[in-house]
């Protein structure tokens, strides 16, 4: 990957991330704009739904590693995707491979009402391990004594 390359990434990336304690669980959550957190409840509001959850693991072989997390709505034609630099953000990885849950929430909300959160429960919990595994094997490449 070229200097521009990852320039071009590291711009794309989402960068509204946290981990927040739920039920005594540290859960990963991604922050969206009031409005477009807004926009999927009104469509969703009462609805059964579930959430196809992908993780697209991208790294250029010298310690970058970059996740790309889409979310698929099974109803209101809810498409969502948020590119994550994963160098920076190993923790958010390690607690989605554990609870294997994911929150949705307006970023203004550290103290997490109901009302405005929606959890994501990962239907396969493997694939957050398995790209835990992956994204851990891809920093190790950029430690200094690996160069």
């Amino acid at each position: 990957m070229t200097s521009e390359e990852m320039k071009q990434m590291l711009e794309r990336t989402h960068k509204d991330l946290d981990i927040f304690d739920f039920n005594g669980k540290n859960v990963p959550r991604i922050m969206l704009p009031d409005r477009r957190f807004d926009e999927i409840m009104e469509k969703i509001y009462g609805k059964a739904v579930s959430v196809n959850t992908n993780l697209n693991i991208l790294q250029d072989g010298i310690g970058n590693v970059f996740v790309e997390v889409s979310l698929d709505f099974s109803y209101g034609d809810i498409h969502e995707e948020f590119l994550i630099y994963a160098n920076e953000s190993l923790e958010f990885f390690e607690s989605l491979a554990d609870t294997t849950m994911l929150a949705l929430s307006p970023p203004q909300h550290s103290e997490v009402h109901q009302d405005k959160i929606f959890m994501v429960q990962l239907p396969k919990p493997e694939r957050a391990i398995n790209a835990l595994d992956i994204i851990k094997n891809g920093l190790r490449k950029k430690l200094p004594n690996n160069s």
